[in-house]
């Protein structure tokens, strides 16, 4: 986990969604939770839909997101942006 964190510090994955454009302008969706809870909390679990996802965000999120407001931000652009973080991880 130590070398992930180090790897995706909080303030590089902001900046590099702020780049992308994956927000569309300020609000609750926090992205190094997101990129956390799909790493160690929804992809490593037994239930893997996207009520589970959500559910993983919302544990550890300052602010929940409601269902419609959770599955909203689920973008093209940010399966970009997962898929730039996962190159950047190979590399």
């Amino acid at each position: 986990m130590r070398q992930l964190t180090t790897l995706f510090p909080s303030k590089f994955l902001e900046e590099h969604a702020e780049e992308l454009g994956v927000l569309e302008r300020e609000g609750k969706l926090q992205i190094p939770v997101l990129v956390w809870a799909l790493v160690f909390g929804f992809a490593a679990g037994e239930s893997r839909t996207l009520a589970g996802f959500r559910r993983s965000y919302n544990s550890t999120a300052d602010e929940t997101l409601s269902p419609g407001g959770f599955y909203h931000r689920l973008t093209p652009t940010l399966a970009e942006y997962l898929r730039d973080l996962v190159e950047r991880g190979l590399d």
